[in-house]
């Protein structure tokens, strides 16, 4: 009888411990009624065309479902196949393949950029504009290092900024037809737009990220990338050109009309995707499904290795997702829209807890990023929770789908 006692009580305190564990987790019943929702809400009021999301918690997969239309016009719905054009979530791809070759000792983060490009150690600051119209050029105070290229404070002329600073990229070093070479040197040729490491501004800095990789390499990109990180990771859909065969699986873009909201498609945005440019970008143009994707993600959930092969060490992961941004950067152009966070190697990171209802949620601690078509992507360490989210929609996000999947996910939780 004793035996007997002993053997329930311990039953119960192992049912007891299963049912706390449980009740622990994110994503439970309620979580999934309302990730189900929020996104399938989005669909059905015709501010999305079609929409997909995947989460793993504690290495599982807890999470994923798939609504509307991948192309409306073809009668294909959204699903774990599709391929979508990830845009900007190629930026920590490339951080990846450049801290690779940090772990060799191919170089040191606060190394100059023009000890590997040798052009851009004759670069100079562009302060504005004289009386005549002409740019005022200054030596920089410092010479730009590869961790400015990594946290996005080169000075490298982009999108943003003064209208003066995108007429200097108006022959655009990037397009499609250059080499990551040719781009470099073009950039070389132009002055930046604020002295390395004074601010903060999205642009071309993870393209030069590109070059440097081929340039420690010795292998192009696109190789490189193939090589290390997407065949060792079974990225098999994950790629800048997306073969004839595929091409029935490629999502198509859908514009939001600002002032409608109704969507057109644009089939030009596959041209880049589909026809062989030598261009190889290091910011953006891949396109991946959703399940390559979280292949990647749960590898720097799991600290750089995935299945038992290992693509980065620990303590590197834990380096891209420490913030690299001094306090002392007071000018971040809009990535304070991105709530508490400052910026490691490639990646947003959370700072504090979110200060308002108005914050996207999330936790201290994680890491992310997202893209120009409003994919998105972060990695909650602390939770340990990978999720991915894949929708084809710009201009970027101006309907609060991000927000609203993190506050799916969450829920009523305090973030901390």
């Amino acid at each position: 009888m004793k035996t007997l006692i002993l053997f329930l009580a311990a039953v119960l305190v192992s049912a007891s411990s299963a049912a706390a564990q449980q009740s622990s987790s994110i994503i439970d019943a309620d979580a999934v009624a309302r990730i189900n929702s929020n996104l399938g809400s989005f669909v059905e009021s015709g501010a999305i065309k079609g929409v997909s999301a995947m989460v793993f918690e504690k290495d599982k997969e807890v999470y994923f479902k798939a609504f509307g239309m991948s192309d409306e016009e073809a009668g294909i719905p959204m699903s774990r196949d599709t391929i979508v054009q990830i845009f900007s979530m190629t930026k920590p791809v490339t951080g990846v393949a450049l801290m690779r070759l940090h772990e060799q000792g191919k170089f040191k983060l606060d190394d100059p950029v023009s000890k590997y490009i040798p052009s851009f150690a004759n670069l100079k600051v562009a302060t504005g504009k004289d009386e005549n119209g002409d740019l005022i050029l200054v030596d920089p105070k410092r010479p730009m290092t590869i961790r400015d290229l990594t946290r996005h404070t080169s000075g490298l002329a982009g999108n943003h900024g003064p209208a003066w600073v995108k007429e200097l990229i108006k022959d655009n070093p990037l397009k499609p037809e250059n080499t990551l070479e040719q781009a470099a040197e073009a950039f070389s040729k132009l002055p930046l737009w604020f002295h390395p490491g004074s601010q903060w501004s999205y642009g071309p800095s993870v393209d030069m990220q590109a070059r440097l990789v081929e340039i420690l390499s010795g292998k192009k990109f696109d190789v490189y990338i193939q090589e290390t990180i997407l065949d060792p990771l079974k990225m098999t859909d994950t790629s800048y050109r997306v073969p004839e065969s595929k091409l029935g699986r490629m999502a198509g873009i859908y514009w939001r009309d600002d002032n409608t909201g109704e969507l057109s498609r644009k089939d030009d945005e596959k041209d880049f995707n589909t026809k062989p440019y030598p261009m190889t970008p290091g910011g953006w143009g891949l396109t991946a499904t959703i399940d390559d994707y979280m292949r990647f993600a749960r590898m720097l959930q799991n600290e750089g290795e995935l299945d038992g092969v290992r693509i980065l060490k620990p303590e590197t992961v834990k380096l891209m997702a420490t913030s690299h941004l001094s306090e002392n950067v007071k000018e971040r152009s809009w990535l304070p829209s991105k709530g508490q966070v400052g910026f490691g190697i490639d990646f947003a990171v959370r700072v504090a807890p979110p200060q308002s209802k108005n914050e996207p949620n999330g936790v201290v601690g994680e890491f992310f990023w997202d893209g120009a078509a409003s994919t998105m992507f972060w990695v909650d360490p602390k939770s340990d929770l990978t999720a991915v989210m894949f929708v084809q929609l710009r201009p970027f996000d101006k309907i609060g789908l991000q927000k609203a999947f993190r506050n799916a996910v969450y829920g009523p939780r305090v973030a901390d």
